[in-house]
């Protein structure tokens, strides 16, 4: 992966975590060196400021249900849980991968938590109205086209409320700063590969309109947050 990159439209390829015959101990270990990456990149805040707006909106509940897909170990929960204390708020939060790596993984990191919930399932299999409200942290990049379309209904059919996504705004400084960055810390191929990749595969406005667009969702907002992120809030309509 290049330090020099052509951002001017989102990157296709797939990253190494998109291959599911892959895995294992280097996956698991990637898990955790992406969470080192999400604290020095303040990767909770987008999340927390989408997931207030929304209970704002829905009128301050005092109980709330969240849905976190892609979670990987989930790390981005833990403010959330912070911030539902502060708020004096009755929260359950499950977390929903795909993968077995990232459920053991958000097992044994949230083990002392009896909030938290883990699902190995596809967003795709579940039911209506499962959760108040569905995040997606550094989840939908991984998808495009009406791909992309497709798998944010599939949130929106699985909220009762809205969604809240979370992810990476595509530019040289975050592509630049994640690329040495992961090199600073891991040795893994997987972050090495995937972390600026993931930059390569993010948003602009411009695309987040697109997504409004061809949702059709005229509710539908975007905030731009550090460290170069979007806080996107759907409310389901």
């Amino acid at each position: 992966m290049s330090i020099f990159r052509n951002l001017s439209t989102r990157a296709k390829e797939d990253e190494l975590m998109d291959d599911f015959s892959l895995g294992g101990e280097e996956l698991s270990e990637a898990l955790k060196h992406l969470r080192r990456l999400n604290k020095i990149f303040g990767a909770p805040g987008p999340t927390c400021y989408g997931v207030e707006k929304l209970w704002t909106e829905i009128g301050r509940p005092s109980e709330l249900t969240l849905l976190d897909v892609g979670a990987g170990s989930g790390d981005v929960n833990r403010k959330l849980l912070t911030w539902a204390d502060s708020k004096g708020i009755e929260m359950k939060i499950i977390l929903v991968d795909l993968t077995e790596e990232a459920c053991e993984e958000a097992r044994s990191y949230f083990r002392d938590e009896k909030r938290v919930n883990v699902v190995r399932a596809d967003v795709k299999s579940l039911p209506e109205g499962y959760a108040d409200i569905v995040t997606g942290s550094q989840f939908v990049h991984h998808f495009e086209g009406q791909e992309l379309v497709e798998i944010v209904s599939h949130m929106l059919r699985s909220s009762k409320y809205g969604v809240v996504i979370n992810d990476i705004h595509r530019h040289p400084v975050p592509y630049t700063a994640v690329w040495l960055t992961t090199r600073m810390i891991s040795r893994n191929r997987y972050i090495r590969h995937d972390g600026p990749l993931s930059v390569a595969k993010g948003f602009t406005h411009e695309d987040w309109n697109d997504l409004k667009s061809k949702l059709n969702h005229k509710t539908m907002t975007y905030s731009w947050k550090p460290l170069f992120r979007y806080a996107v809030v759907i409310p389901r309509e």
